[in-house]
């Protein structure tokens, strides 16, 4: 794997050649280091993956959990700078799915707070998102049991938030409602 200090700026060509252990993502060309999920992360995560491969066998769209590779705004000559890894997606455009990646905005992303994450993906990430066209944007906060639901309608993201006794409706998958009593 290169040297990081090595250079300022990197793209998917440069992420391609690191180790496939080494947990990073790439934001506008710079990298951000990923340190490993905490318990109450990996419980939530695989609760809720449990839930979206359930509710999704058999169907169009499918579910993926990190590390899955995210390229937002892909070149064909992998020159694209930001490369994200949500904790959760789902795709419903199966024209999407590479096969290292999803190449495009997926129609879901869960991202779960970390002490480490919370401004990149409150901030940083939501503006990617945002950017890109993900039509609902999940950021799960194990420390208070809070779930934000952003919807993208028509240029902005209209925000709800449930706590750990709510229900609540996957817009992008109807029929879907997750009762977050699950999940903590």
């Amino acid at each position: 794997m290169p040297l990081l200090k090595e250079k300022e700026y990197y793209t998917y060509a440069d992420y391609l050649e690191w180790d496939e252990n080494y947990r990073a993502e790439i934001i506008n060309g710079e990298v951000y280091e990923m340190s490993s999920p905490a318990t109450i992360h990996q419980d939530i995560s695989m609760n809720l993956s449990g839930i979206l491969w359930t509710y999704l066998k058999g169907k169009t769209c499918r579910a993926f959990a990190a590390p899955f590779d995210v390229r937002l705004f892909p070149e064909p000559d992998k020159s694209d700078n930001t490369v994200l890894q949500p904790d959760l997606m789902v795709i419903c455009d199966p024209s999407k799915i590479g096969k290292l990646s999803c190449n495009g905005a997926p129609d879901l992303v869960i991202e779960i707070l970390s002490p480490s994450n919370t401004g990149k993906d409150l901030i940083i990430k939501f503006n990617l998102y945002l950017e890109a066209g993900v039509r609902e944007y999940w950021v799960i906060d194990p420390e208070t049991s809070l779930v934000k639901v952003n919807l993208f309608e028509k240029g902005h993201y209209n925000v709800s938030t449930y706590g750990r006794s709510d229900m609540v409706p996957v817009t992008v998958l109807p029929g879907l409602t997750i009762d977050l009593k699950t999940l903590f």
